[in-house]
């Protein structure tokens, strides 16, 4: 039987923890580096209690300080994050393909998955005299306006895509979808065709193209990309590259044994 002091005890390590989360949150969205003022307003947490809970995540490695006093994702962060095969697995395997698309292509090649409601970018493979400020490696996107964002939501489960319709769909552009009502006809378009078009839903200048990635169980794992523009006037040869690089990476996947509910 628990006493009324071990439930307080428990209550106390649990509230630590959902803090220290709180304070690791607070590094994404593009922001690197952080002062201890940054992370206590951004969580809402006293700077008291920040400093004590920042000071134990960096003597564990989880945060790390510069020379200037803020703080960053330190390499013990990174290698517990390591062993996630939904993305690093992925990505190793993925990885030479994306490569050999974008030397094709000279357009931006992208790797994600869906994570819930949101889709969560693995890898990002561009030019630096091209550089698309967007998706971030490791950032978290709505799924309804790009290309690689609505062909994992099309092959998402049934309640997954109904959340998202029924939530608000932020225009980010005129283009940007935001009936339901025709986004879901969409869907179902893009699951009989087998790939996605985006043009400039999330910006005015780019056109995504978009194809699933299969795993070794058939079920959608992750989805592949090109980021190009209104000038690339041979669109279906992108489209035909684009799926080609996903029929591969699947490949590779299943030799790996990447999906298998045993896995």
């Amino acid at each position: 039987m628990t006493t009324a002091r071990e439930s307080t005890t428990e209550d106390r390590a649990r509230s630590l923890i959902d803090r220290a989360f709180a304070i690791l949150g607070t590094f994404q969205g593009g922001r690197v580096r952080q002062s201890l003022s940054d992370i206590s307003r951004r969580t809402g947490l006293p700077i008291a209690t920040c400093h004590r809970i920042v000071g134990r995540l960096t003597e564990w490695g989880a945060l790390e300080r510069d020379g200037d006093g803020r703080y960053n994702i330190g390499l013990r962060l990174w290698e517990v994050a390591s062993l996630a095969p939904r993305s690093v697995g992925l990505l190793r395997l993925a990885r030479p393909y994306l490569l050999d698309l974008y030397e094709t292509t000279g357009y931006a090649s992208h790797l994600a998955i869906r994570e819930g409601l949101e889709l969560l970018s693995i890898e990002r493979v561009q030019s630096p005299r091209r550089q698309v400020r967007r998706p971030l490696s490791g950032a978290r996107y709505p799924l309804h306006a790009t290309a690689i964002g609505l062909v994992l939501l099309s092959h998402a489960p049934d309640d997954v895509r109904a959340q998202v319709l029924a939530a608000p769909l932020p225009a980010f552009t005129p283009r940007t979808y935001t009936d339901p009502v025709l986004l879901e006809r969409l869907l179902g378009d893009i699951r009989r065709s087998g790939y996605a078009v985006s043009d400039r839903q999330i910006d005015d200048v780019h056109i995504g193209v978009a194809a699933p990635i299969h795993g070794a169980d058939g079920s959608v794992v992750a989805a592949v990309s090109l980021a190009l523009t209104e000038q690339d006037v041979d669109g279906k040869n992108m489209i035909h590259l684009v799926r080609l690089t996903a029929t591969s990476i699947g490949r590779a996947l299943v030799a790996a044994g990447y999906g298998r509910p045993d896995a």
